[in-house]
């Protein structure tokens, strides 16, 4: 018997930014990221929704589709079903310190993971220094109001790569 998986339809991302209140301030200027926590470094995610995207890699490079994971919600850019990801998708990739360093580069180049291993600050909008969850999709650095399909849809992925600049 399969099991069903609540899929989280009221997600606030605002109270999940709220939630660094409790973090040391500025944790990323000073810490590696192998010496985070787990809360910091589930904050170091913008919320861009752009590792949701499915990629192929072709000749050791990966090229981005503009189809999407079909539990990623399109508004909020974040995964519907985040605790259980791994169970229902099994190809879901998990963002940890192998994954950051892998090569060819899967994460988009605005990702903060990879920003900060590659000694770089946190852009002015990500939401640990806006303390606004929208702060990503007002800089237009996320997949909210962009042209998307969901995976479903999709046939040949070949036929869905994208160029986008912040890829």
């Amino acid at each position: 018997m399969e099991r069903k998986i609540e899929i989280e339809e009221d997600f606030n991302p605002q109270e999940r930014v709220d939630s660094f209140a409790a973090l040391e301030p500025e944790f990323w200027k000073h810490k590696k990221l192998e010496e985070m926590s787990q809360d910091e470094w589930e904050a170091l995610c913008d919320g861009c929704g752009k590792c949701c995207l499915n990629k192929l890699e072709i000749k050791n490079r990966v090229y981005f589709t503009n189809a999407h994971c079909r539990f990623l919600d399109c508004q909020s850019c974040l995964c519907k079903i985040y605790p259980h990801r791994f169970e229902v998708v099994p190809d879901c990739r998990n963002i940890d310190l192998a994954s950051v360093r892998e090569h060819p580069r899967w994460l988009p180049k605005t990702c903060a993971y990879l920003l900060l291993d590659n000694g770089y600050d946190l852009p002015a909008w990500h939401p640990l220094k806006t303390k606004n969850a929208d702060s990503v999709h007002q800089a237009k650095m996320s997949l909210k109001g962009r042209q998307l399909v969901n995976e479903t849809k999709v046939k040949d992925y070949e036929d869905y790569i994208v160029d986008w600049q912040d890829l």
